[in-house]
């Protein structure tokens, strides 16, 4: 089933090329179907770049899905066309009477920065706290996942001597757990980011459960109240060029950056980078939306998300 998105989306083109099934707004009219209806919070300055990544993934799978974009209203876009929010995105107060299946809060590049630096601190624990209420299941990513640990568990995040950058290897704990049902032992997934929260802290922390970690990177994947709220703190959206975009554009600013790990062919960064995370990454999501958000779900938005049906064997 396609993922339903405005007709004029630049991710629509996008996803047409790539053979991805979507569907406009316009056809989707004519459907007599209970789509999904997912909520974005795009934190990230490369807006368009973000949405075009994340409906590539949510539009892999056999579910309706009905997208809805929102942006920060306490925080000025410098990266992205006014016009472009204007006509594709709304603020938190027109979405905030509504419930929603699912939503999604991105990363963004602030993880320097104290949480109550961020100029839409206040904003963004209001949507975190909102979520547990009108959201069936929640994905944090990155740094939305450092938020949200330090928000609701008051897990803090440490500086990294080095830019995590590159590919990394991960381990799955719990295979029994249905979001990483159809995973490998191991798997790939890209991290960029100059923070971490301390797997040991994570482990202690009882309402949590560890699903996926890293010998190098740390934790990866967890979840906790059963699965309305999903932490995912690396970048399994990202596009084949996404970390070599990010690589080029701090050689050309002069920064002291490393070439990340386990990318190029070869270790040559003239050579095209290899895709190793997609087929998880599809997983992943795929997951989500069957286990976390469409089996647990009310038909009528109304009421309180039933997790009993998931089998845990």
């Amino acid at each position: 089933m396609p993922i339903k998105i405005p007709n004029e989306l630049p991710a629509a083109k996008v996803l047409t090329d790539e053979n991805i099934f979507i569907m406009t707004e316009t056809r989707a009219i004519t459907q007599d179907i209970r789509a999904l209806k997912i909520l974005l919070l795009n934190l990230m300055p490369t807006k368009i770049d973000t949405e075009t990544q994340l409906s590539r993934l949510l539009g892999n799978t056999a579910l309706q899905i009905e997208l809805e974009l929102i942006h920060t209203r306490s925080h000025e876009s410098k990266n992205t066309p006014e016009d472009h929010l204007l006509a594709f995105y709304k603020t938190f107060d027109e979405v905030k009477e509504q419930n929603w299946d699912g939503l999604i809060i991105t990363g963004a590049p602030i993880e320097q920065m104290e949480f109550e630096e961020v100029d839409y601190w206040k904003e963004i624990t209001e949507i975190m706290d909102w979520s547990e209420t009108h959201v069936t299941s929640t994905i944090f990513l990155c740094w939305a996942a450092q938020a949200s640990l330090y928000h609701f568990y008051g897990l803090k995040k440490r500086q990294l001597p080095q830019k995590m950058f590159g590919l990394f290897w991960h381990r799955v704990l719990n295979r029994k757990i249905p979001l990483v049902r159809g995973f490998d032992d191991v798997f790939l997934a890209p991290h960029s980011r100059h923070t971490e929260v301390s797997i040991d802290d994570i482990r202690a922390t009882k309402e949590i459960t560890i699903l996926a970690e890293s010998d190098e990177a740390g934790f990866f994947l967890g979840m906790a109240d059963g699965g309305r709220k999903i932490f995912i703190m690396g970048h399994p959206e990202y596009d084949r060029v996404t970390l070599d975009g990010e690589y080029k554009r701090d050689l050309g600013k002069g920064m002291d950056i490393q070439m990340p790990k386990n990318y190029y062919e070869n270790n040559d960064c003239k050579n095209k980078p290899l895709l190793l995370w997609r087929a998880h990454a599809n997983n992943l999501y795929t997951n989500w939306l069957n286990y976390y958000v469409y089996q647990s779900t009310p038909f009528d938005l109304i009421g309180t998300p039933d997790f009993s049906s998931i089998s845990m064997d």
